[in-house]
Formats: structure tokens, C-alpha cells, sequence
């Protein structure tokens, strides 16, 4: 299978590059030589069918080798900052339910839980895509592992990640085992697609059971959310009618991708994007829903209170 993962891709060009420069110069350089040269001073020949060069030539060779590298090495960690868009510090800790936003911006994140799941997380995507929205994902780590292309898949088309623990309990945690779930998932999602995760999601949304304290240890912001779909267990229409009744402008929506039959919510969504559109409602992922909060935040700061003169007496 074609991997569709923009960084997969990008690693394998630069491996690519990267060898072929070496082939490049160890052809050029390491294989048998002799020395000596009209002028008396040094140069190399390789075989019989291979043109002559000079040490300087070959010392070019090695700076435009170490130049494709070095450039290679740029044009990825470029792309891995695509991906691994840091949390404002502010929000890093913290436990955030929505973003704090003037009345008059109408922005809301779509988030979905459980995946990645085969069928339903295909069928989420295609609907996103077709609409032209991001929204986040939270990622359980044995799902991800059962299903790491279509991981791949949503991080190539531009979506959040986060983390949903590794096994989706409910148990109590000491910090070993709230260690396990959580830092076991974060290194998957890492290697699969290059995505260094900086949000949390517990489980059924319980704050107590070990997890989130070993989260916010980690500094992960703790995503809950402002809009329950009840996606798991309400009818289409109740679903639909769940998240108009309870949107608003920073508002984080729950639904789930994975964890098993979501058909509800394959069926829901377009209606909900739609009616949330004719509401004058843009949608954007977390991570840009807390950055427009950290950047309300530092404007306000900057803007020199206002006082009201007092009337005269």
C-alpha cells in the first residue's frame, strides 16, 4: 500500500537522497585510486571508463554531499513542526472544556474519540474533507495499533491528535500504570506519524482515577469538552438536535469515531455541519481554538485598561 503520510514520505525521500549521495561519493572517492597526474600533484582515477579528479574536486563533492543532507534534514524538521504544533504554555496542565472567545467569533471544534477505527473513521474523514474542515482526533493506543495506516491517513489530511489513553479503562492508576497508558500511546503516535502529542482526553472524562494528575504532570492540556453529542447512545435526530441545542462560539464537541458501531454519527454529521454553518460557524481544530484564546489573552494584556471619569459632585 502507497503511504499517504506527507512525513513517511518526506523520510523516505530523504533517506533516498541521502544514500544515493553517499553512493555518490563512495564510488567517487573510496574505490581503488592511483595517484599522479601530468602537473605532478595528486589527482584520482577511477577505472578505466571514469574521468580523473582532483583532491579540490573532491573536496567539492564532499560539500555538496554534506549541502543535499543538510537540506534534506531542513525540509523535514519543517515538516515535522507541521505536525507537532506546541500547545500555548498557558493551556499546558490545564483542564479545558472551551475556549474563552468574544461573543462574535463563532468558532467550534469538532473532536472525535476511539478511533482509529476501521469503516466509520474512513467514513468521518471523507465527510471532513468534503466540507473542508479540521478537527481533532483522540487517538486510543491499541486501535492505532491495529489500524496504523489509516492513522497515517487522518494526519495526512491534516487533522489534530490527541491522546485517549492506550486501552480505554476505567480503572484506578498509580503513576506506573497511568505511565503505561499514557506514555506508551504518545511514543506510538510518534512513531506512526510523526505527531508529538501535547492534549490528553480521559476515558469516559473521569478526572480522578489517576490518569489526568499523571497527564498534567506531563504538562498535556486536558481536552473535555462543552457539547455532548451522546453520540454513543442517542438516535440520529437526537444527536443532531444535542449538539445544535448546546453549541457556541468555543465551543469543544464530543463524538466518537471508534469503539464500535458509530453509523449515527457517520449519518449526523453532515447535517450538523450544515446546520452549524447556516449558524454562522467556522470550525477549527483545538489546538487553533486555544491558540486564538492565547492570542485574545496577550492582546488584552497589551491594551491599557480604560477608566470611566467620575461625574463632578
Amino acid at each position: 500500500m502507497t503511504e499517504s503520510n506527507p512525513l513517511v514520505r518526506q523520510r523516505r525521500t530523504f533517506t533516498a537522497a541521502f544514500f544515493a549521495a553517499v553512493g555518490a561519493f563512495t564510488f567517487g572517492v573510496v574505490l581503488p585510486i592511483s595517484l599522479g597526474s601530468k602537473q605532478g600533484s595528486p589527482s584520482l582515477t577511477l577505472g578505466k571508463s571514469q574521468p580523473s579528479k582532483t583532491i579540490p574536486e573532491v573536496v567539492l563533492l564532499q560539500d555538496s554531499i554534506a549541502q543535499r543532507v543538510e537540506g534534506s534534514q531542513t525540509a523535514l524538521e519543517k515538516i515535522e513542526q507541521r505536525f507537532n504544533v506546541l500547545m500555548p504554555e498557558r493551556f499546558q496542565g490545564t483542564i479545558v472544556s472551551q475556549a474563552k472567545l468574544p461573543s462574535h467569533k463563532k468558532v467550534i471544534a469538532l473532536t472525535f474519540d476511539d478511533g482509529p477505527w476501521p469503516e466509520s473513521t474512513t467514513q468521518i474523514l471523507d465527510v471532513l474533507k468534503k466540507n473542508n474542515i479540521k478537527a481533532t482526533f483522540f487517538w486510543v493506543g491499541r486501535y492505532l495499533q491495529a489500524n496504523p495506516a489509516l492513522g497515517k491517513k487522518v494526519v495526512a489530511q491534516g487533522h489534530a491528535i490527541g491522546n485517549h489513553s492506550w486501552s480505554h479503562q476505567y480503572y484506578k492508576y498509580n503513576e506506573e500504570g497511568a505511565s503505561r497508558e499514557i506514555d506508551r500511546t504518545s511514543a506510538l503516535i510518534q512513531e506512526q506519524t510523526g505527531v508529538k502529542v501535547s492534549m490528553f482526553r480521559p476515558p469516559g472524562g473521569i478526572l480522578t482515577n489517576g490518569l489526568v494528575d499523571y497527564a498534567q504532570k506531563k504538562k498535556y492540556a486536558i481536552i473535555m469538552w462543552s457539547v455532548d453529542s451522546l453520540d454513543w447512545r442517542s438516535s440520529a435526530e437526537s444527536l443532531l438536535e444535542n449538539v445544535l441545542r448546546q453549541a457556541n462560539g468555543g465551543g469543544i464537541v464530543l463524538m466518537h469515531d471508534g469503539g464500535g458501531n458509530r453509523s449515527k454519527t457517520v449519518t449526523s454529521l453532515p447535517k450538523i455541519i450544515d446546520e452549524l454553518k447556516k449558524k454562522g460557524y467556522e470550525f477549527v481544530t483545538v489546538p487553533e481554538l486555544l491558540a486564538m484564546q492565547d492570542q485574545e489573552m496577550i492582546t488584552n494584556q497589551k491594551t491599557p485598561a480604560t477608566t470611566t471619569a467620575e461625574p463632578p459632585h
